[in-house]
């Protein structure tokens, strides 16, 4: 072999080492939402308009239906995230939850055991009884607080009144400090004027969490009651459309352009809503990402976490497969018949990305 064939092949081999040593490794973890449709015990609970879930109630509700409303929502919970990442969502909020002993049962449901989930619950003030809640992955998400934030009425005529509050656990995630805001604000029973009071106060304390930590990542989900473009979403809470748009103690919704291509997460009159968001916080933002770009995580800084991608979660099995309302989700109870479905609503998944062994 002469010199000149010895430099080339030294050459060549010294280029596939760099590039090896240049290959990065990433992990990624999927946040979801879903609302879990009247997840009711059958025992009455004090100061609680929960009789339409009790045996004798207009739902006639019993062990047999509570136990496998269990099921059927621990089956959806386990394979929420499951599309991007092997190990399911790392972080999930839920709503329409009556209490924490509903929370603990739903754990102990074989799907979430398998996968260890823990769960954070307080206790809120809504008159029906319905909670929001966490569930988590202790090998993935660390809590370090919990608190329930009430939602407060301003004018002077619902002072009587209460409604779910906003839940925010603060955690660890990918070795970042994450908190997660719960929301299930008013529902369209009321007039807009309340869901935009519930947005004006999630952004209270979006900013709130920002002076104590302004590198906090951010994530505020729940069933908004609204839809991205809504006064309470897009001006009360203050969530862009285009990430470009989005200032540094801003927030972003992804879910206006599904919205737009015509789907989303619930049904009324055959026509979609979108009212199950997960909306971020600027610094999960990478600059050079545009929404509909489909770029690969070696072209953006993962060296914190980042946004990677969102989807609504869909499995046939959460659809009527005929019938009148074939298409429709399939849900507990319809027009006074227990279906053994699962919920009214369509659960959202958010994934996050970070390069392995990356920056703090």
């Amino acid at each position: 072999m002469n010199k000149i064939s010895f430099l080339v092949i030294f050459a060549f081999l010294l280029g596939m080492t760099s590039a090896c040593a240049e290959e990065k490794k990433y992990s990624l973890y999927a946040i979801g939402f879903y609302n879990l449709e009247n997840l009711f015990d059958t025992i009455h609970d004090k100061g609680k308009n929960d009789y339409q879930y009790l045996p004798d109630g207009q739902n006639r509700w019993n062990g047999r239906k509570y136990h496998q409303k269990l099921r059927n929502m621990a089956r959806v919970l386990a394979d929420m995230g499951t599309d991007k990442t092997p190990q399911g969502c790392a972080v999930i909020g839920v709503s329409e939850v009556e209490n924490e002993r509903c929370m603990a049962d739903l754990c102990k449901q074989e799907a979430l055991q398998k996968r260890g989930y823990k769960f954070c619950h307080l206790e809120g003030p809504d008159k029906r009884g319905v909670d929001c809640a966490l569930l988590y992955n202790p090998k993935l998400f660390q809590v370090r607080n919990v608190k329930l934030v009430p939602y407060v009425y301003v004018k002077p005529e619902d002072s009587e009144r209460a409604t779910r509050g906003f839940f925010v656990v603060s955690g660890t995630l990918a070795d970042e400090h994450v908190t997660v805001i719960v929301n299930h604000l008013p529902s369209r029973g009321a007039t807009s004027f309340y869901r935009e009071e519930g947005g004006r106060q999630i952004r209270l304390v979006k900013d709130s969490l920002l002076r104590d930590d302004p590198q906090v990542k951010i994530i505020i989900m729940g069933d908004m009651n609204d839809d991205p473009q809504d006064k309470s979403m897009a001006q009360a809470l203050g969530a862009k459309r285009k990430m470009k748009d989005v200032e540094s103690d801003g927030l972003w919704n992804p879910w206006w352009d599904v919205l737009a291509s015509g789907t989303g997460t619930l049904q009324y009159d055959s026509k979609w809503n979108l009212f199950d968001q997960i909306i971020l916080s600027r610094s999960l933002l990478e600059p050079k990402v545009m929404v509909n770009k489909d770029f690969k995580p070696s072209d953006i800084d993962c060296s914190s976490l980042k946004y990677y991608r969102h989807q609504i979660f869909r499995r046939d099995y959460l659809f009527q497969k005929e019938g009148k309302y074939k298409g429709n989700m399939m849900r507990t109870h319809a027009g006074g018949t227990w279906l053994n479905g699962y919920s009214d609503h369509l659960p959202t998944v958010v994934y996050v990305i970070k390069e392995s062994g990356g920056k703090k």
